[in-house]
């Protein structure tokens, strides 16, 4: 069982890594792994825990590490109040009133001096200046102090505030009072915008998911009674109003309107809803008010899988996600080693330039400020989200980063016919004769397959009554009529229950073939159209991706459509296991991916290394599938490959830039070439930095308007 722990106020990361890994290693825990954005921890629990030890277990993990987290059960007590900046950096502050103070007393007087040749003494003596620099020093770390003891107890040693409070001390013991102080202010500053930066980054993707519904109005006995989207039953009769957002997928009953569909597909075009209709949750009405009728509950529409999705998304951690995590284990012990070295080199080869104001001791301390992988530990994950969240936006939801990662490697792109190139929207086009079609109609009114309903739909007068009624998925469907057997399906299934079809070329289309006692008595065959939009998408992907379309439909019905796509392969006449099978030859060692979005795309879903499935897709489909496009649009999987390379360029950017500015420190300090307080550009500056470029994802408009053409 999968259960959601807030641990509201985490952010460090060092801490995240450690609480992932003892939080697995309880006896009653299969898995845990922590969502950032929105500091939820997701346990997999054994079936024989207890929800309360549980709890009290994992908090004493968090507490052990960090303070003031408020860690609770999804859904369960009140987050705690964050400490105020005041409260949390009081001693700071007074830190710096006293560092200010010192400072006017003992250089402005020197400064003075010098620029104007005078002779002014110090109202203090020196030892009383230098006495203020060390309490004002002492003020100003107070508050890493107090972390270092609490990190020292947990055998946590470590961390940026470890490293910190070591290079600035010997800072201060080499007689460097104000860049060590320098440093420390620099640090707090920066770790307090690094917090704001990562909090507004939180925010502004969160934002792109505000799209909860907080209320529905259900119609009971004529009167309207506001209820929670979580207590609509199937079957309910909702009213939606202008400016409203419909709580749940359902079919409209009464009345017409037009919907918003942004939330879901990002595009701000309307669709018109009427009697008839099905809608989805989360489409916002901007017309006249309509009655429906809900179909599913909340927590099984589409608006409630959307947010599910998003706020899940960074479970599935991308390979570059995970080598960062494991790289930030050994990256700060490494560097650590590397300034004792740095020291011990010192003592013998130069031992008189070891405790000198820019000698080996004041070097290692550079090496400790600049060894904090935050930028690293921050800004990765974060561009990964903010690109899931700017693709979710845009009616693209994937199921993790790591398909995100996955999905810029594709050299593969395989689809299914129907309901994915085509509208999946059969009409009948010809049939043999009045009985054939009543015979095709009585029978396949028991599958769900779109030629049955579009058999089903288009017959309207009365039908038989079949009983015994057996579906073998890609062949077709068996029943009885007063005691004779009706088969209808492929050719093959007629064949394969020995019936003889005599029957010589057809016009273009799916046919079903009808059958009575063995014998073949005729034909109806049902069409489907092409989408605009995958003609002119399939052809621009065949550019750059190996192509190919499956499909179940007959070879006439499938090279039409595959010349109208620019002439791409395709294969005709498979069963499930046949696609699988050709789609298996054909993917030969490259990444692949497949989209689809019917129950016999499944085990091809599942079995590419990406299955992509469309929004109208079976539950089975969208359950296996690792990327879902919402509105039925193949264009956007097109956007998806774009905002996914443009989401990898800026993680990629973001560890390219932050360890060349460490190493290019690390250099420059070993040499003796580095002041100390610039180097707290290469820790609080350089994550800034990152986490800004992450956020760029979000704010590259460009993404939406640029023409898909550039795909390379």
């Amino acid at each position: 069982m999968v259960r959601k722990i807030v641990m509201k106020n985490l952010t460090c990361s060092t801490c995240i890594n450690k609480i992932e890994k003892r939080t697995s290693r309880l006896s009653y825990v299969n898995s845990a792994s922590f969502n950032y954005t929105n500091q939820i921890l997701l346990v997999d629990f054994k079936d024989d825990y207890n929800e309360e030890t549980a709890l009290k277990e994992i908090k004493s993990i968090v507490d052990m590490l960090e303070d003031n987290i408020d860690t609770h059960y999804y859904g369960t007590g009140k987050a705690e109040k964050k400490p105020s900046f005041l409260r949390e950096y009081f001693y700071v502050l007074i830190g710096m009133i006293i560092i200010t103070i010192t400072f006017f007393i003992y250089r402005i007087p020197q400064y003075f001096n010098m620029i104007f040749n005078t002779n002014y003494e110090l109202v203090l003596p020196v030892w009383a200046i230098f006495v203020m620099y060390w309490v004002g020093y002492v003020f100003l770390v107070s508050r890493l102090l107090k972390l270092l003891i609490k990190s020292f107890k947990k055998f946590n040693f470590f961390n940026e505030n470890t490293l910190m409070i070591i290079a600035t001390f010997a800072a201060m013991f080499l007689g460097k009072y104000e860049e060590s102080i320098a440093v420390i202010i620099l640090y707090s500053i920066g770790e307090h915008l690094q917090t704001l930066a990562v909090q507004r980054s939180k925010n502004e993707i969160t934002a792109l998911m505000g799209i909860k519904i907080e209320y529905a109005n259900v119609l009971i006995d004529d009167k309207i009674v506001i209820k929670d989207p979580m207590q609509i039953k199937v079957g309910d009769v909702l009213v939606v109003k202008n400016g409203e957002r419909i709580p749940v997928d359902g079919v409209v009953t009464q009345g017409s309107t037009s919907l918003n569909t942004s939330s879901l597909t990002g595009e701000s075009k309307l669709l018109h809803a009427e009697v008839g209709t099905k809608v989805m949750s989360g489409n916002i009405c901007v017309g006249d008010v309509i009655q429906m009728t809900a179909e599913k509950e909340y927590q099984d529409s589409t608006m409630a899988k959307v947010i599910d999705l998003i706020e899940n998304s960074t479970n599935a951690k991308s390979k570059t996600e995970m080598f960062i995590t494991q790289f930030s284990r050994v990256y700060t012990p490494i560097v650590v080693l590397l300034a004792a070295l740095l020291v011990i080199f010192g003592l013998i080869f130069e031992p008189n330039n070891v405790t000198t104001p820019t000698g080996y001791i004041y070097r290692a301390a550079i090496f400790l400020v600049i060894s904090c992988p935050c930028s690293l530990v921050l800004s990765v994950p974060l561009s990964y989200f903010a690109g899931i969240g700017s693709a979710a936006k845009n009616g693209i939801l994937f199921k993790g980063s790591t398909f995100l990662h996955t999905l810029t490697d594709v050299k593969t792109i395989a689809m299914d016919k129907t309901g994915t190139l085509t509208y999946g929207a059969f009409f009948v086009k010809e049939y043999t004769d009045e009985e054939t079609l009543k015979l095709a109609a009585s029978i396949e009114k028991y599958s769900n397959h779109p030629i049955a309903e579009a058999i089903v739909e288009y017959y309207k007068d009365d039908i038989y009554d079949i009983e015994n009624v057996k579906e073998i998925p890609g062949y077709g469907i068996s029943g009885e009529l007063n005691g004779h057997e009706i088969l209808a399906g492929s050719k093959r299934f007629l064949t394969n229950n020995g019936v003889e079809v005599n029957q010589s070329k057809l016009p273009v289309g799916s046919y079903t073939f009808i059958a009575k006692d063995k014998i073949y008595i005729g034909y109806v065959i049902v069409k489907d159209e092409l989408k605009e939009t995958s003609m002119e998408t399939v052809r621009r992907l065949t550019k750059n991706y190996d192509t190919v379309m499956l499909t179940g439909d007959n070879e006439d019905s499938a090279k039409d459509i595959a010349l109208k796509l620019g002439g791409i392969e395709y294969y005709s006449e498979l069963l499930p296991e046949q696609k699988l099978e050709k789609f298996n030859a054909i993917r030969t060692n490259s990444i692949s991916l497949y989209v689809g979005d019917g129950i016999n795309d499944a085990p091809l879903l599942k079995n590419a290394d990406i299955g992509v499935s469309m929004g109208s897709a079976t539950d089975l489909a969208i359950e296996v599938s690792d990327i879902i496009i919402v509105n039925d649009d193949l264009r956007l999987l097109e956007k998806a490959i774009h905002i996914a390379k443009k989401t990898r360029s800026i993680a990629t950017q973001n560890i390219i830039f932050s360890m060349t500015i460490k190493l290019a420190f690390l250099v420059l300090s070993a040499f003796g070439s580095m002041v100390m307080w610039l180097s707290i550009f290469a820790d609080v500056g350089v994550t800034l930095l990152c986490v800004l470029n992450a956020l760029r994802i979000i704010y590259m408009k460009f993404i939406e308007k640029q023409k898909v053409s550039t795909i390379k």
